[in-house]
């Protein structure tokens, strides 16, 4: 934004004689008088930059390298006269601080309110990497809730879905949401066929069970190994245990809350390295299919026998098989 001034100058018909008390007053007043006439015979020839038509004689402005009648010096935004003395510009057009402000200032993305200026008197804002939100930096801290997929903030004026354990998830994510087990598996078929077209095929039948955090949690503390990440949204077990999956996709009840949510108990039996894989449910569809090419990418390697990896070695494989299903579904569209 640049800041203008405004030079307010008048211009009398009638000029007076300047009496002075002594010759050096004199002398100033009169060389004041002839500049002063000057000024105004050269001003006076001149045309509103406004109206287009004579300044003649009277207030007028002087800004913009043009002169103007106060009247017609005006805010592009409002169309009304600009009579402060600092005004805003915009692509070479004047505004109303306050006009300039309404339509140029940042606003936030999550409380609607004008971003505040920093003790510098900067605009300083966060912004999401990839979706842009922005928003005022004090709602990092102060419990705004984020879309557990995207982690986008929750909006004031958008009411988010509230999942049975807490977390939230934006409309647009929910759209394309995997809720329940049956659901999933036309997903798992999908990449086991990636995985065949990479000629890795799985030979074996492992079970794929869409979970709620408490339920991958005890999971995640039964597995007596295992590589995960410091956030656990998907797991390859090999351990014998009991798990609750969902059975049935839960409706959206009053307040935007999950409910009617149906569980049941599967039992894991160790026909192989493999006893299962759990997904975190509630995710989009893209999400929990990277998720699942991960945590298949760590059953491919215990059944091929790749146990010697390091950590960080295999999580490295397994994130670029996520990473390349993922590049699959875009090409395919």
């Amino acid at each position: 934004m640049q800041i203008g001034c405004l030079l307010f100058l008048t211009w009398y018909k009638h000029h007076h004689t300047i009496s002075s008390l002594d010759a050096n007053l004199n002398l100033i007043r009169r060389t004041y008088y002839c500049v002063l006439l000057f000024i105004t015979v050269s001003y006076l020839c001149r045309t509103c930059a406004g109206c287009r038509k004579p300044i003649g004689h009277g207030r007028f402005l002087s800004c913009m390298d043009e002169v103007w009648h106060p009247q017609c010096f005006k805010c592009y935004a409002c169309n009304k006269p600009i009579s402060e003395y600092e005004f805003a510009m915009h692509e070479d057009q004047p505004y109303h601080k306050s006009c300039y402000k309404d339509f140029f200032h940042p606003k936030c993305d999550v409380c609607k309110n004008f971003i505040p200026t920093n003790k510098n008197g900067l605009i300083e804002y966060r912004a999401h990497p990839f979706w842009m939100q922005k928003y005022c930096p004090s709602h990092e801290d102060d419990g705004t809730p984020r879309c557990c997929s995207c982690e986008r903030m929750e909006p004031t004026d958008i009411k988010y879905i509230t999942l049975d354990d807490g977390r939230k998830l934006c409309l647009e994510c929910l759209t394309s949401a995997t809720m329940d087990s049956p659901e999933c598996q036309h997903l798992y078929m999908d990449i086991q066929e990636f995985f065949e077209g990479l000629n890795m095929k799985v030979e074996q039948q492992v079970p794929l069970l869409l979970v709620e955090r408490q339920a991958l949690n005890e999971a995640l503390e039964a597995e007596k190994s295992g590589h995960h990440l410091p956030e656990t949204r998907g797991l390859c077990l090999s351990e014998e245990q009991i798990v609750r999956t969902i059975l049935k996709r839960p409706t959206i009840g009053p307040g935007n809350r999950i409910m009617d949510m149906i569980t049941g108990p599967y039992k894991l039996v160790r026909r192989c390295e493999v006893t299962a894989i759990l997904i975190l449910y509630g995710l989009p569809r893209l999400q929990t299919g990277s998720i699942l090419a991960h945590e298949m990418m760590h059953a491919y390697l215990r059944l091929k026998g790749y146990r010697s990896l390091s950590p960080q070695v295999e999580e490295g494989i397994c994130q670029v098989l996520s990473h390349l299903w993922l590049e699959s579904e875009i090409i395919a569209g």
